[in-house]
């Protein structure tokens, strides 16, 4: 025991030193080493998160990385890894093929059958020298969500 003015200190073992108890990572701090976890992926949905919260608590932590700039909301629960532009300072889409490699990857992770359109089978082939340019994806099922990325959006062909 030490005498410091007017208050004595106790010194008890297990509180002195080695023993920290190790903080619990907050919901958000779990969904972001997932996301960097995952380093194939360019795109995530609410539903690859649920088991680490409640479906509210996780949109709420996917909308907090959306305002940091971490990742962009691409349409109704589709999100994907952004970067920050070194150019305007804005996030911006970070995905191998642009917006069109992202809608596919979202498209495939939702179970939704999709096939290449016929101008880039043509160009793919060499029948073409145009090469496609518009995000274009030819949808066999059922899809009807809006997938965007800034002033650019995907066009869906049946």
């Amino acid at each position: 025991m030490q005498f410091v003015g007017f208050l004595h200190i106790a010194s008890v073992g297990f509180l002195q030193g080695g023993w920290a108890v190790p903080r619990r990572q907050t919901l958000r701090q779990q969904v972001e080493k997932r996301i960097a976890s995952k380093s194939g992926d360019d795109v995530f949905l609410p539903r690859e998160f649920v088991d680490l919260g409640g479906e509210d608590q996780v949109l709420r932590a996917l909308r907090g990385l959306v305002r940091d700039g971490r990742l962009i909301r691409l349409g109704y629960g589709v999100y994907a890894r952004a970067i920050v532009s070194r150019l305007s300072g804005e996030p911006i889409l970070y995905s191998a093929n642009g917006l069109l490699g992202a809608a596919r990857q979202a498209m495939t992770k939702l179970g939704v059958e999709w096939e290449l359109t016929e101008s880039e089978r043509a160009y793919n082939e060499g029948r073409s020298t145009q090469v496609p340019i518009n995000p274009v994806v030819r949808v066999k099922g059922r899809f009807s969500r809006h997938l965007t990325d800034g002033n650019t959006e995907l066009v869906l062909e049946r």
